[in-house]
């Protein structure tokens, strides 16, 4: 008999912060009796924010799995893990993690505030992700609540193919249940907390008769042999209309819009039986993965199948050390069993397993295909890795979308022990988190990452879970310096100190190069005036005086040194003098052929709705910006592409997010190095 796939969903809760995500989290876990009461975001007690930097912001900041059972209307029995994802934009990455490995995307809007620019990045995300979506508008007893408005705009932002099969019973203060499309029924939530199903009210008996047809329609068009019974007058049931509309779902035709509250749970039932029926469906839809040599291969969710596991994020824990958040791709694992991470090639062994409900571990003995859970101290697993009982060969899973850093500082460990430790804690919070980048330079440690609150966070989290304290400052701007012309000098090296004294003089031309030629040393001596031996330390002399700077203590390029003639002594001469002397002419030369100080020029790609257009280019332009071309994307957004200076985009992707509502995407990119024109900056110390 063959092995079944265990009836378990795992679907991302997405969207913009302030849309109810969390609170339609909590409020299915009461529904489904796995808490005994809603926790509440102000008081921090919610199961997914329960990290010190969420209470203390008020706002999801990392993807929480939270698990559950529920027994649907039809009496079977299903598991749910449900991912409250972050809405701010600084944490994207967290929310494509999490999609990489989800079943579906419940992508909750506000009925207060509708279409956000959260909304889309979520949606876009989603996109990305290649995973189906239901849309859930929340909030429906808040005040300004409104249902079509919020209806209209997401058909005006993703398209037709939206249909709300549930509509609210009133609104705002009177929202007190949602009528059924499909069924042409209203349910509400009586005063025990349990569902009452009652007769759609009279003034919403047209509007839901015309959307039941709408939907019926849509829904038949897919399949030949209902459309034909459809049209000799034989409507398919309630339950079949779910079970094809499901099939649609799951194949990204057709998004349906429900609506709920998650203060007053109206509507929250509707939204786990919704998930039992599409889980069937999705449960048919293979993963991807791709081998080592490009190929994409498809994986069937079979339990009797080889181990495959996709170990989508890491979570750094102050106690158990990091925890690996995986799902079962195909077959099944226990506690024990040993796996090659196919993409690192360490061989992993599985520790305890469990199921994640926020902080608290549920213990379970095995996971099979389908599951979602969790397991401590893999050694070398980071997040976007797969494991597998294969001896050879590597493979990793789709790729995530690139997320590249828009903003940086420079940490600054306050003791010799946070210095020690520095580079292990921020190896492991790149581990949890891929979109950080560390950058080494000039001996500095630079933090980059995809906003203020973004870099901040990580800061906060070094010191509290890898107790490593750092300060922070901006990331300096790379200026370079180089010659304005062409000078001869002599370097001379006469030192004597009653013993073996020191000789050396060199004739030297300093030249300007081309920008991006570096540095080039030109040996050009005849007739011996400088014995060969020491051309080598002519040569150490001068890169050694580039590298000290220039006159305003930039680091000197683009610069050729010709050594053309020369004196020794048979005595006297030395390596260190004709070095020393080479130093002493290169430093002379620069000051005397006038310094230019470079600046760094970045590419920079704003990416908006077309209404922000000009808002954007004004800006760029206050910032010495040159918009170099715009472009048009596919969905209809413009495309800015700049040359900036550096030196003005220290906090700009938080000013471009003020100004465009949260709408733009910001891609910076090193281009070249332009003259420095306006204030000289300060010398580096």
């Amino acid at each position: 008999m063959a092995s079944v796939a265990s009836n378990h969903i795992m679907a991302a809760v997405v969207g913009s912060a302030g849309s109810g995500m969390t609170t339609i989290v909590e409020a299915v876990l009461h529904r489904a009796g796995a808490i005994p009461r809603p926790g509440n975001i102000a008081a921090g007690t919610t199961v997914t924010d329960f990290q010190p930097e969420e209470i203390a912001r008020q706002t999801t900041l990392s993807s929480a799995l939270t698990y559950l059972n529920w027994t649907s209307d039809d009496g079977k029995k299903h598991q749910i893990t449900l991912a409250d994802t972050p809405g701010h934009p600084d944490f994207i990455g967290g929310v494509d993690a999490t999609l990489s490995a989800a079943d579906l995307a419940i992508v909750v809007v506000s009925a207060q505030t509708g279409v956000t620019a959260g909304t889309r990045a979520a949606w876009a995300a989603a996109d990305a992700a290649g995973v189906p979506r239901i849309v859930l508008v929340s909030s429906a007893d808040r005040p300004q609540a409104n249902f079509r408005r919020v209806l209209g705009e997401l058909r005006d932002a993703f398209g037709s193919h939206l249909f709300p099969i549930q509509l609210p019973i009133g609104e705002e203060d009177d929202f007190r249940g949602i009528a059924g499309v499909l069924g042409r029924r209203a349910l509400l939530l009586g005063p025990d907390g349990k569902q009452v199903i009652e007769v759609i009210p009279p003034e919403l008996e047209d509007e839901v008769a015309t959307l039941h047809d709408e939907v019926t329609e849509e829904i038949v068009s897919h399949y030949d042999d209902l459309m034909e019974a459809y049209f000799e007058g034989n409507e398919p049931t309630m339950d079949e209309l779910i079970a094809k509309l499901a099939e649609r779902i799951a194949a990204g035709d057709a998004v349906p819009v429900i609506v709920a509250s998650g203060v007053t749970e109206t509507g929250v039932d509707r939204l786990i039986e919704w998930l039992c029926r599409i889980e069937p469906v999705v449960a048919k839809r293979d993963a991807s993965i791709v081998m080592a040599d490009g190929t994409e291969v498809s994986v069937a969710r079979d339990p009797a199948g080889d181990p495959l596991v996709h170990v989508f994020q890491n979570v750094a824990d102050p106690f158990l050390g990091q925890i690996a958040t995986f799902k079962v791709l195909s077959g099944s694992i226990k506690t024990g069993d040993r796996l090659r991470n196919a993409t690192t090639g360490t061989e992993e062994r599985i520790g305890n397993l469990f199921r994640l409900r926020g902080k608290e571990h549920l213990p379970v003995e095995s996971l099979s295909a389908g599951d979602v859970g969790a397991v401590a101290k893999l050694s070398d697993t980071p997040a976007g890795s797969l494991l597998w009982n294969k001896s050879s060969g590597g493979a990793k899973p789709r790729p995530v979308p690139a997320r590249p850093p828009v903003y940086s500082v420079v940490l600054i460990p306050v003791s010799q022990a946070a210095t020690e430790k520095l580079s292990t804690a921020l190896q492991r919070a790149v581990a949890e988190d891929p979109t950080l980048i560390i950058d080494r330079k000039d001996g500095l440690t630079i933090l980059r990452g995809l906003g203020d609150t973004h870099v901040a966070v990580t800061v906060d989290r070094l010191k509290r879970i890898f107790n490593v304290n750092v300060t922070t400052e901006p990331e300096p701007v790379a200026y370079l310096e180089t010659i304005s012309k062409k000078v001869e000098m002599e370097g001379k090296v006469k030192k004597q100190t009653g013993g073996s004294g020191q000789f050396a003089v060199v004739q030297l031309v300093v030249s300007p190069l081309g920008q991006g030629e570096g540095f080039q040393f030109i040996d050009s001596v005849v007739g011996g005036s400088v014995p060969r031996n020491f051309i080598p330390a002519v040569e150490k002399g001068a890169r050694m005086a580039l590298e000290r700077g220039g006159p305003n203590g930039f680091p000197i390029v683009d610069i050729s040194v010709e050594l053309v003639d020369g004196k020794a002594h048979s005595v006297d001469s030395s390596d260190m003098a004709f070095q020393n002397a080479a130093l002493t002419g290169v430093k002379e030369a620069m000051s005397k052929a006038g310094s230019i100080v470079l600046e760094p020029i970045m590419t920079v790609k704003v990416t908006v709705p077309n209404d922000y257009q000009g808002a954007v280019m004004q800006d760029l332009s206050g910032r010495r910006g040159r918009v170099q071309d715009t472009q048009m994307t596919d969905g209809g957004d413009a495309t800015i592409i700049a040359s900036v200076p550096q030196a003005e985009l220290g906090r700009y992707m938080a000013d471009l997010r003020s100004f465009t509502q949260g709408h733009a995407s910001l891609v910076i990119e090193p281009s070249h190095y332009e003259r420095l024109m306006g204030e000289l900056p300060k010398k580096p110390e």
